[in-house]
């Protein structure tokens, strides 16, 4: 496992069932039901493959199937099936898009941010510094969020930091000063 690289995308669940969020809602596009998605793929226009979708409306998910879909410039522009006018897409904006995390590609040497939140954070010495709780975008490298007696932030940097991630034990094992 050398080159890997986290891919980010949050959670919500248990199992090859929760969701993981994808991207969202973040505007219209013309009067036919066109939605304009902010999306956290790599590529942008990924989350078009996926289906079905699950729209977060209030508290709870719905389901959606993508009809079309395209990249045009920056922005991504999906058709939702009954989504067929510019009023019944005002009423998705902001909804956070997501799939079933067994909807996604299986991954040799990669990880998802899912996959890593919750995870305990150990240093190669067995200090347990806390649990991932989130993770974020850096221009240089993605960061760790790591809550235990305090915050840590550590950067995900292959082998320099990140030493060892083992899903199944649940355990994250890094080269990081406890103290800082």
């Amino acid at each position: 496992m050398n080159d890997s690289q986290v891919t980010g995308w949050s959670i919500e669940g248990d199992g090859p069932d929760r969701l993981v969020t994808l991207g969202r809602i973040s505007g219209l596009h013309g009067v036919q039901g066109w939605l304009k998605v902010f999306s956290d793929t790599r590529p942008r226009e990924n989350i078009l493959t996926y289906s079905p979708w699950y729209l977060q409306r209030g508290q709870g998910w719905e389901k959606w199937l993508p009809e079309a879909g395209r990249r045009q410039g920056k922005l991504v522009l999906a058709k939702l099936q009954g989504c067929n006018d510019r009023e019944t897409a005002r009423e998705l904006m902001e909804a956070a898009i997501a799939v079933r995390r067994s909807q996604l590609p299986v991954t040799a040497d990669e990880f998802y941010w899912a996959d890593l939140e919750g995870l305990q954070v150990v240093t190669c010495q067995g200090v347990n510094l806390g649990r991932v709780s989130h993770l974020f975008e850096t221009g240089a490298n993605d960061v760790l969020v790591v809550r235990g007696e305090k915050e840590r932030l550590i950067p995900w940097i292959w082998e320099q930091v990140i030493q060892d991630v083992d899903l199944e034990q649940g355990r994250i094992r890094v080269d990081w000063d406890p103290e800082f």
